[in-house]
């Protein structure tokens, strides 16, 4: 197959989406079925990442519900990323002790680690 070269100027690939997309696909269930019952997605939109459980409303199963549990923004200012996990209250919280980063992967380990039950209890 050959690529046209106007084709490839206009894609741009972008690396803090890539490093996002990779980690939410190592949590995935790999079972469809599995997949019905419990998922985990993302939105980014250049500067801010949010991650979430996708599960059936308890009302409706016909309709998925997005669980937000962490929000990852970047800084372009600082030059950097800052960590929040969602509180019981729904409401944004900055992660403590490590909660900025120049680098996307290092905030991603800290999500990784869990150390104290913020992400995934």
């Amino acid at each position: 197959m050959e690529l046209n070269y106007n084709e490839m100027k206009n894609t741009i690939i972008d690396i803090n989406e890539s490093t996002v997309k990779t980690y939410v696909e190592s949590l995935r269930p790999e079972d469809p079925e599995i997949r019905e019952q419990v998922d985990i997605g993302y939105s980014y939109d250049g500067k801010v990442v949010i991650l979430f459980e996708i599960r059936p409303d308890w009302d409706d199963s016909t309709k998925k519900k997005h669980i937000e549990f962490a929000k990852i923004r970047h800084y372009k200012s600082r030059k950097e990323w800052s960590l929040y996990w969602m509180r019981a209250s729904g409401k944004w919280e900055l992660y403590e002790p490590f909660p900025k980063s120049s680098h996307l992967d290092k905030i991603i380990d800290i999500i990784k680690d869990d150390a104290h039950g913020c992400f995934f209890g």
